[in-house]
């Protein structure tokens, strides 16, 4: 078991930014699958829900980059520690988009729409002009698994990888 705990000390630091930017790249591909696939139109939380997975992917493929660099060692637990702090945010923004759809608090003004989905687009109103979509509402989860919404599942998904950001964070600073 120690053996254990001391390989995941000493490869954590050193693999955190590819773990980051490969859950970012699955998060942001399985948010477009479910838009382009499945149909759910995105609401304007779930949109800012993929902003922070876009800004985790860049910062981690740019930091990732830096580490390569001679002097980008000093860099590690300082990218460690925005990652999770990213992804800390995300998972707090994707927990008050759930709590919206629970009806728990209100959501912004912005985010009530009619809950069209991108099935019901026709391209013959889109070009005429004709077509008015509305964009879904924040409040109604289009989706579920075990009682959970993909803002829920966000939510815990980004709670474990922030976990993960501070283990590695803490790892660094231990060496």
């Amino acid at each position: 078991m120690m053996a254990l705990v001391q390989s995941l000390r000493d490869r954590l630091p050193g693999a955190w930014p590819a773990l980051a930017l490969a859950a970012s790249v699955v998060m942001l591909a399985t948010a477009h699958g479910f838009e382009r696939l499945g149909g759910y139109a995105p609401c304007l939380l779930c949109l800012q829900q993929r902003q922070v997975y876009w800004v985790a992917a860049g910062l981690a493929f740019a930091g990732a980059l830096w580490l390569r660099h001679p002097r980008g060692a000093g860099l590690r637990p300082w990218l460690a520690l925005a990652l999770a702090a990213v992804f800390i945010f995300g998972a707090a923004l994707a927990a008050y988009h759930a709590g919206v759809e629970w009806k728990w608090w209100p959501g912004p003004g912005a985010c009530a729409g009619g809950g069209a989905s991108v099935a019901d687009l026709d391209l013959s109103g889109l070009l005429d002009g004709s077509l008015r979509v509305k964009p879904p509402a924040c409040d109604e989860a289009a989706w579920r698994l075990l009682g959970l919404s993909m803002a829920g599942w966000n939510a815990l998904i980004s709670l474990a990888l922030a976990a993960t950001g501070l283990l590695a964070w803490m790892c660094e600073r231990r060496r």
